[in-house]
């Protein structure tokens, strides 16, 4: 396995890590309280930091891949599907801790899988399709969105502490609302994208009537 495909398995050996930082562990009754504590007071910070390790991955394994010329069909699989492992596993997370709603979860997993539908009426004839540009452009969106959702609290803190005379509600509410936008751009850049594979892609659908 070349050095590009190891990097898009990093993405998705982290992807455990990621979460186990963000989620508090609830097993029936019982529940480790010190280490919940701690996640809740640096479990996020210690995960965004993770999530950016993922995400620097994946810009750097692409740029490996074409410099060398060690582009194959698993790196292509792999890639894309660390990507999708990644921003969907920690989009779900947010959900469960209320910090997003899951509809723009349910709207970026279906885009998601309708492109891997497309991929795999593409495979059945010999074609291994590799990440476009707006595919590209949209993975580095959601992760930008989702680092800074990662990073609120810690925002939020910083920020009081620059400005103590602003209350750490309406810090907060400012921060979220950013975080809020960079979400809604990235699914705006979900469908974009998704509808750009859909078009381009409709002679795949012809030919398997």
């Amino acid at each position: 396995m070349n050095l590009p495909n190891k990097l898009s398995l990093s993405r998705i050996i982290l992807i455990p890590f990621i979460l186990l930082f963000m989620l508090p562990i609830h097993i029936g009754s019982w529940c480790p309280g010190a280490w919940n504590e701690f996640i809740a007071d640096y479990g996020m910070i210690v995960a965004a930091v993770l999530f950016v390790i993922a995400s620097i991955t994946d810009l750097v394994d692409g740029k490996i891949a074409r410099k060398y010329n060690l582009i194959t069909n698993l790196g292509k699989f792999l890639d894309s599907l660390a990507d999708k492992m990644l921003v969907i596993s920690v989009l779900i997370a947010l959900v469960d801790i209320g910090r997003i709603s899951s509809v723009w979860v349910i709207i970026i997993a279906f885009r998601e899988f309708a492109v891997t539908g497309i991929r795999m009426l593409a495979s059945a004839k010999g074609v291994v399709m590799a990440a476009k540009m707006i595919g590209k452009i949209k993975t580095v969106t959601q992760m930008i969105a989702i680092t800074f959702l990662m990073f609120e609290t810690l925002l939020v803190k910083i920020i009081h502490a620059i400005c103590g005379s602003c209350t750490v509600e309406s810090i907060t509410d400012g921060v979220q609302i950013v975080g809020n936008v960079l979400l809604l751009i990235s699914v705006a850049m979900t469908i974009i994208s998704g509808m750009d594979y859909l078009l381009k892609n409709l002679k795949y659908f012809k030919e398997n009537e």
